[in-house]
């Protein structure tokens, strides 16, 4: 496997080079969206041209985000820059439609904490024992000095607190809860932002919920629990993808189920599979 490259390596390409893109996966969940935001918000403060794309833009349940606006869907002409900066996102290719926008790079950073990544950058940093990308670009920006601002702070701690289930997931360590405390002091307003993401569901998650539930099913001695969701039901009742994020985890905390798994018809027919797992052990303890 290729070698990470070194922090100073990753610090010279932030600031030697002046025009920059930052791109995260197509469905983007808080943690791509927080660091995309971040990572363009530090590098305006160097005084570097930035731009923002992701395949979806901004999810409607993330523009409460600091500079929400800076994430715009890419252009159908491309368009050419010198370092192309990819966080949260194990393979080029799950950038979507941004890959065609881009006419050219001097330079692709890969930044990510997925063990799956394949380290398709110049330059990579991989950290697959990092709960959340956020928690590897707040650590990139303290160690090689980098601005870091209010609205950046936001962006860091949703971006921490989404990929680790709020500080519950089993991969969350204590520099997890040590960042989550600094990026406090640093101006983050843990209250308004916890409300935002945990507390201000569109009634339509609701009723996308009751139609999962719906269709519940469980197998395996009851060890597997599974859901559907067609795309004529996904119209009916307009639901956007967005909203899907996180039910999973409703029948993954029925107590007795070790594996839970959403099917998800997309509208070109495919059918998009999540899957979501306990530890057997502590199940059946």
């Amino acid at each position: 496997m290729t070698e990470n490259s070194t922090v100073a390596e990753i610090g010279d390409a932030l600031r030697q080079h002046q025009r920059f893109l930052i791109l995260s996966h197509l469905r983007p969940d808080g943690d791509a969206l927080g660091c995309q935001i971040a990572m363009a918000l530090c590098l305006q403060q160097l005084g570097k041209d930035v731009t923002v794309w992701n395949h979806d833009g901004m999810l409607e349940k993330y523009a409460f985000l600091p500079d929400s606006h800076l994430v715009t869907v890419p252009p159908s002409a491309p368009q050419d820059f010198e370092v192309v900066v990819v966080l949260d996102t194990a393979a080029k290719t799950r950038v979507g439609r941004c890959l065609q926008a881009v006419g050219s790079a001097e330079m692709w950073l890969n930044i990510d904490h997925h063990i799956s990544n394949d380290r398709y950058g110049d330059l990579n940093y991989i950290d697959s024992s990092a709960p959340a990308t956020g928690q590897i670009l707040y650590e990139l920006i303290r160690e090689l000095e980098l601005p870091l601002t209010y609205a950046m702070a936001d962006n860091l701690f949703i971006a921490l607190s989404t990929d680790t289930g709020s500080f519950q997931y089993p991969a969350t360590t204590a520099r997890s809860f040590e960042i989550g405390a600094e990026l406090i002091r640093a101006g983050a307003n843990v209250g308004e932002l916890s409300r935002q993401t945990y507390d201000s569901f569109p009634r339509r998650r609701i009723e996308l919920l009751r139609s999962l539930l719906n269709v519940l099913k469980f197998t395996s001695g009851d060890r597997v629990a599974s859901f559907a969701l067609s795309a004529d039901e996904a119209s009916r009742i307009g639901a956007l993808p967005e909203d899907n994020e996180g039910l999973i985890d409703t029948i993954r905390a029925i107590e007795g189920v070790v594996a839970a798994v959403f099917f998800e018809e997309l509208e070109d027919g495919n059918v998009r599979v999540s899957m979501r797992s306990k530890d057997p052990a502590q199940v059946d303890a």
